[in-house]
């Protein structure tokens, strides 16, 4: 009797494997977090910093203590109204949670993902799945299985197919050892509505970086990335660049999130040198976008 695909990448996990898996946000490359061999095999395949964290995906909300040595209030509060969903919470680790996945530091980003492949998967294998974005470090995050075969090729062992990420742009990661919260990167869960659950007490990200997606160059296609606060500015900055096409999706910002990683793609397949890149507003999803291109361009 042949697997299922979710047998399947159970075989593969459990034998210390890579497992490309579908979330609503984008596809991970998942190791076994308590195999600190196969959490080393996803450094090397993307090329990541051995210094850089790594993100824990669990089943459910109930598999956060074991994963921590102490659930801080705001952990709790968020982990309650969002997940499944696409928010990370940063919380003190557990004694057990290896160093090599926490980056060397004393915390451990945690979410559970909203897809239902995924979300099976995580419930019959039992522990947690040390998971970042899987493609090479700083490029653009995959957000379909063909993306993740395009980019790793034979370094990932399965790729468990969901199709295509429908909210396209990472997770919101939201420090909960510190107080007042701070959002280290915002994501798929706008900060508004991170400050409306919080009930206000949340700063922005301050001091060095300690999560995914903190630094400054990060998400870049080979394309070079210019912004533009408006239409009419984007066209001007095309027209001073021969070859440039302008990126505009700020009427839909679901849409512009949902497709962002996608478009960076497709101009570096036609081989586009230049994009231009209007910036949306500061607010919902939009956040999330503006962040994504800021450190895309800051590549260029």
């Amino acid at each position: 009797m042949s697997l299922t695909p979710v047998e399947r990448a159970l075989e593969v996990l459990r034998g210390g494997g890579l497992v490309a898996i579908p979330t609503e946000t984008v596809y991970g490359l998942a190791a076994d977090a308590s195999n600190e061999q196969a959490v080393r095999r996803i450094f090397a395949a993307k090329g990541r910093p051995a210094d850089h964290p790594l993100i824990v995906h669990i089943a459910s909300a109930e598999h956060l203590p074991h994963w921590a040595s102490s659930v801080p209030a705001a952990a709790a509060a968020l982990a309650d109204a969002c997940w499944p969903g696409p928010l990370t919470v940063l919380v003190p680790k557990a004694a057990h949670v290896l160093s090599v996945v926490t980056g060397g530091r004393p915390t451990v980003g945690v979410r559970v993902p909203a897809h239902p492949l995924t979300l099976e998967l995580l419930e019959r294998f039992g522990g947690g799945l040390a998971a970042p974005s899987a493609n090479r470090f700083g490029k653009v995050s995959p957000t379909t299985a063909d993306h993740v075969r395009a980019d790793l090729g034979d370094l990932v062992d399965y790729v468990l197919d969901g199709g295509p990420c429908p909210v396209g742009v990472e997770s919101t990661i939201v420090d909960c050892t510190v107080a007042p919260a701070q959002i280290l990167r915002p994501g798929g869960i706008a900060d508004e509505q991170i400050a409306a659950l919080l009930r206000n007490d949340v700063a922005p990200a301050a001091g060095p970086s300690r999560a995914s997606g903190m630094l400054a160059s990060h998400y870049a296609p080979t394309a070079r990335v210019l912004l533009a606060d408006s239409a009419d500015e984007a066209r001007q900055l095309a027209a001073a660049h021969p070859g440039a096409e302008v990126l505009d999706r700020t009427d839909d910002l679901v849409e512009s999130a949902r497709h962002l990683y996608d478009d960076l793609r497709d101009a570096d397949r036609r081989g586009v040198s230049v994009v231009v890149a209007v910036m949306p507003p500061a607010l919902g999803l939009g956040h999330a976008i503006r962040d994504r291109l800021t450190k895309a361009a800051a590549s260029g």
